[in-house]
C-alpha cells in the first residue's frame, strides 16, 4: 500500500507553536482522508523551526465505491414532490428512478445513486489547499505582493515550499500535484540554513529523514531534545557540574535548532550574589540558555549551557563569547535590580497615610513598596478596586480563617499586608514569575520572622493540581484568606468562568482552596464567611443588594462542590457517593472527603452491599406511596406491630440511628456505618416475612412510618436513594 510525505517549510515557527502544530497538520490531514473514503495504517507527525512533516504509512490507492438507494415520495404524490426527489438524487427525470412496491404504502419511487471510487491523488490534491488556506495559526500573517489581494494565503510565517509525494515503499513515487498561491507541490526540500541550504530531491519519508540528516537537520523533536539533553549533561559533568534542568526551556530550546550544538559559557562570580531564582530566569528568559551548579550542591555555578544551531568552524567561541556577553550584561541589570530593591524609595514622605493605615515601618524597604502600592492606587481589577482595597479584604477574610486553624493571627496579618510588596519591586517588574520568591527573600533581609516570610512566598500555592502545598498554619491561612477573597469578589461582580475561558484562573483558586482543605485537613465551614465577606466587597463597592438573596454565595458554593467532585473523582471516588453526600448547603468540604471514604469502604462490604438494596427498596416503596397520597403515620406506633420482624426492625433502627448519630457527632463515619449495617439482617427478614400494603389502613401507615425511619436512620450518613447498585 503506499505511503504518503508531506511537508510545509516555512521561515522561523515559534517554538511554543511547533508541537501543536504538527499535531493540528496530522488530525486535519488523516480526517479530510477518511471522510473521503480512505484508510491508513499510521501516521505520525515531526517538526523543526523550519518545517512541519507528516508521514502517513499505508494508505489505500483508492475509495471504495460507493451505492446508495434513496427513498422518494409516491408515484400519485404531487408534481413538486417528485421534482424536489429528483433534485436531491440529481435525475433528470422520472424514468431514472425505480418503483417498488409496498403492500401497506403502495408504490414508491427509489433512486440508485452510485458514486465510483476517486484515486487517492485526486483526493489528496482536493483537500490539501484548503487545509493549508485554513489552519488554525494562532496568529498567522501575509506577505509579499499578494498580501494586498483579498483571500491571500495567511501562515505563521512565510511559506516557502511544499513537499508532497505519494507511492509504494518499492516502487516510483509521483507527486501530488497541487499548489496554493504560487507554491507548488514537489519533491523538493532544502536542508539546514546555513550548512546546506540546496536543494534535496525525496521520494519517500525513509531517504527524506536520511537526506535532512546529511543535511544538518535532525526532523525528529524528541531526538533533538535527548540530544540536547544528554549533552548537556555531559558538557557540565566534563566540568565538575551538574545540568539544572528545566523541561519547559528544554522544549523550547529543541524548537529553536535544527543540528543542536551544545556549548558552554561563563560569567564573573561576583553575580552569584544575585538570588539563584533571579540568574536562572535572567539566563533562561533572555539567552534560552541552561545554569549549572556544583555536584549535590544547591548553589549555582557561574557556568551556563547555550544551544547552537551551528557547527562552528572555531569550536564555539565566538557563539559562546557573544552570549556571554549578553548574560553579563542582563546579570548586571539584575543585580542593579537587587540592590535597588533594598534601598530606601525617594518619596517617604508621601507614603506616611498608606504605612499607618497597614501598620507598616517605613525604615524596612518592604514596608515602604507596600506603602507604594497602596498610595498609587494599583489597581487589581476595575470592578474591584486597588490592591491596597484588595490587601484590606485579605486581611479581613484571613481573621476569620486564622483561628479554626489555630495560626497566630498577627504573624498572619503582618504576612497578609507584606504578601503583595514585591509587586512594587523591580526584580518582580522584570520578572514576574518571582511574586512571592523575592518577597520571602526581602522579608528575610529586613529581618522579619521567618513564618512571615514562608507565608509570603507560600500563599500563592498550591498553582497547580500537582504544586506543593503550603506547609505552616500561617502560611495556610494566608493561602486560604488569599484564593477565598479572589473567588468571592468576582462571584460578587459576577466575572464567573464561562466555559472553558476562566481569565482569572477562579477554577485553580478553587482547588487550591480544595486541596488545602482536605490534604492539609483543615476544618472549615465556607458558607458563613463567603456571605460576610461578600457582604463587605458589596459595601465596598457600593452595590446595592437584597440582603435576603443568597443566589450569588450558594452558587460559588455550587462551584466549589462541582470542582470537589472533580478533585475526589481524580482520587478514585465515585460519583454516586459523592452526590450521595452533598447537599447545596454542605460547605464543610473535608467532612465531604471523609464521609465518601467511609461510605466507599462500607458499600463495597458485603453488608453494605446488602443493606443497600434493602434501604432503596424501602425508600423506593415509601416515595411511590408518598406519590400516591398514601397516608403515613406521624409515628411508629409499637402497639399496632402485628409480626416479631416488625418488632425486631423497630429496635434494630431504634439502636442503630442512636449509636450512628453518636457516632456523625464525633465525625466518626466508620462507627457510624458499623452501626447501620447492624440493620442489614432485622431489614431482610421484615421484607421477607412482612407484607407493607396491608389491608388495614392504620396498619399499613404505621409499617411506611417504620420504612421512614430506614430512611431517616441512613440518611444521617448519606442519601443512600443517589447511590447505585
Amino acid at each position: 500500500m503506499p505511503d504518503l510525505l508531506l511537508e510545509l517549510r516555512s521561515e522561523e515557527i515559534p517554538a511554543r507553536l511547533q508541537r501543536k502544530a504538527a499535531g493540528d497538520l496530522k488530525k486535519l490531514v488523516t480526517d479530510a482522508l477518511v471522510e473521503a473514503g480512505l484508510s491508513y495504517e499510521g501516521a505520525r507527525e515531526y517538526w523543526t523551526p523550519r518545517r512541519l512533516t507528516l508521514d502517513i504509512r499505508g494508505l489505500t490507492a483508492r475509495s471504495a465505491d460507493v451505492r446508495e438507494e434513496k427513498k422518494g415520495p409516491r408515484t400519485d404524490a404531487n408534481e413538486k414532490a417528485i421534482e424536489g426527489f429528483l433534485r436531491g438524487a440529481g435525475l433528470s427525470s422520472v424514468s431514472e428512478a425505480q418503483i417498488q412496491s409496498d403492500p401497506k404504502k403502495g408504490d414508491f419511487y427509489i433512486a440508485i445513486i452510485s458514486k465510483p471510487g476517486r484515486a487517492a491523488e485526486e483526493i489528496i490534491s482536493d483537500v490539501m489547499p484548503g487545509i493549508i488556506r485554513d489552519f488554525p495559526w494562532p496568529k498567522p500573517m501575509r506577505w509579499g505582493a499578494a498580501s494586498a489581494q483579498p483571500g491571500s494565503l495567511r501562515w505563521v510565517r512565510p511559506l516557502q515550499s511544499i513537499v508532497c509525494t505519494f507511492g509504494p515503499e518499492h516502487e516510483e513515487t509521483v507527486v501530488i500535484p497541487f499548489s496554493i498561491d504560487g507554491i507548488v507541490a514537489s519533491n523538493v526540500t532544502y536542508g539546514h540554513r546555513f550548512h546546506a541550504p540546496g536543494a534535496i530531491t525525496v521520494k519517500r519519508f525513509g531517504d527524506y529523514i536520511a537526506n535532512l540528516e546529511k543535511a544538518k537537520v535532525i526532523l525528529d523533536g524528541e531526538r533533538r531534545k535527548d540530544i540536547i539533553l544528554h549533552d548537556a549533561r555531559d558538557v557540565a559533568f566534563a566540568n565538575g557540574l551538574e545540568l539544572v534542568e528545566d523541561e519547559g526551556l528544554l522544549e523550547e530550546v529543541s524548537g529553536l535548532v535544527e543540528w543542536p550544538q551544545v556549548l558552554m559559557g561563563s560569567f564573573e562570580e561576583d553575580y552569584l550574589s544575585i538570588p539563584a531564582e533571579i540568574i536562572r530566569l535572567t539566563i533562561k528568559t533572555n539567552q534560552k540558555c541552561f545554569v549549572t551548579r556544583p555536584v549535590g550542591g544547591d548553589a549555582l555555578s557561574n557556568k551556563f549551557i547555550l544551544v547552537s544551531n551551528i557547527e562552528a568552524s572555531d569550536g564555539g567561541k565566538e557563539i559562546i563569547h557573544g552570549n556571554g556577553k549578553v548574560v553579563r550584561a542582563r546579570l548586571s541589570d539584575a543585580l542593579h535590580f537587587w540592590k535597588r530593591d533594598q534601598g530606601d524609595l525617594p518619596d517617604l514622605e508621601t507614603l506616611e497615610a498608606s504605612a499607618k493605615k497597614f501598620g507598616l515601618d517605613l525604615k524596612k524597604p518592604l514596608d515602604q513598596r507596600m506603602a507604594k502600592l497602596d498610595a498609587l492606587g494599583v489597581t487589581f481589577h476595575a470592578k474591584l478596586g486597588t490592591q491596597g482595597e484588595r490587601v484590606e479584604r485579605i486581611r479581613a477574610m484571613a481573621a476569620k480563617v486564622a483561628f479554626p486553624l489555630g495560626a497566630d493571627y498577627k504573624l498572619v496579618d503582618r504576612a497578609v499586608v507584606l504578601a503583595k510588596a514585591d509587586l512594587r519591586t523591580e526584580a518582580v517588574g522584570e520578572f514576574p514569575e518571582l511574586q512571592g520568591v523575592m518577597g520571602r527573600k526581602y522579608a528575610v533581609l529586613q529581618g522579619e520572622d521567618a513564618v512571615v516570610a514562608t507565608a509570603i512566598e507560600e500563599h500563592y500555592k498550591p498553582q497547580g493540581p500537582s504544586d506543593q502545598l503550603p506547609q505552616d498554619k500561617v502560611a495556610i491561612t494566608v493561602a486560604l484568606a488569599d484564593k477565598l477573597d479572589t473567588l468571592i469578589g468576582f462571584w460578587a461582580v459576577d466575572e464567573k468562568p464561562t466555559g472553558s475561558k476562566d481569565p482569572f484562573a477562579l477554577r485553580r483558586a478553587a482547588l487550591g482552596v480544595i486541596r488545602i482543605l482536605l490534604e492539609r485537613r483543615v476544618r472549615l465551614t465556607l458558607l458563613p464567611r463567603i456571605t460576610s465577606h461578600m457582604g463587605r466587597i458589596d459595601t465596598d463597592i457600593g452595590k446595592a443588594v437584597d440582603d435576603n438573596d443568597l443566589s450569588r454565595q450558594f452558587d460559588l458554593l455550587s462551584f466549589f462542590h462541582d470542582r470537589l467532585k472533580v478533585y475526589l473523582r481524580d482520587q478514585g471516588a465515585r460519583y454516586d457517593l459523592i452526590d450521595s453526600v452533598l447537599t447545596p448547603e454542605t460547605d464543610d468540604l473535608l467532612m465531604v472527603a471523609r464521609r465518601v471514604e467511609a461510605l466507599t469502604a462500607f458499600i463495597t462490604s458485603e453488608d453494605g452491599k446488602n443493606l443497600l438494596v434493602g434501604t432503596k427498596r424501602a425508600t423506593q416503596i415509601l416515595a411511590a406511596e408518598e406519590k400516591k397520597g398514601t397516608v403515613v403515620a406521624d409515628g411508629v406506633s409499637e402497639n399496632l406491630f402485628r409480626l416479631d420482624a416488625e418488632k425486631e426492625l423497630f429496635a434494630a433502627i431504634t439502636k442503630a440511628s442512636a449509636e450512628a448519630s453518636a457516632a456523625v457527632e464525633k465525625e466518626d463515619f466508620r462507627s457510624a456505618m458499623e452501626a447501620l449495617s447492624k440493620l442489614r439482617a432485622p431489614v431482610d427478614s421484615f421484607f421477607n416475612d412482612v407484607l407493607v400494603n396491608d389491608e388495614d389502613a392504620a396498619i399499613r401507615a404505621n409499617r411506611l412510618a417504620l420504612l421512614r425511619l430506614i430512611r431517616e436512620a441512613t440518611g444521617t450518613v448519606a442519601d443512600f436513594s443517589k447511590i447505585s447498585g
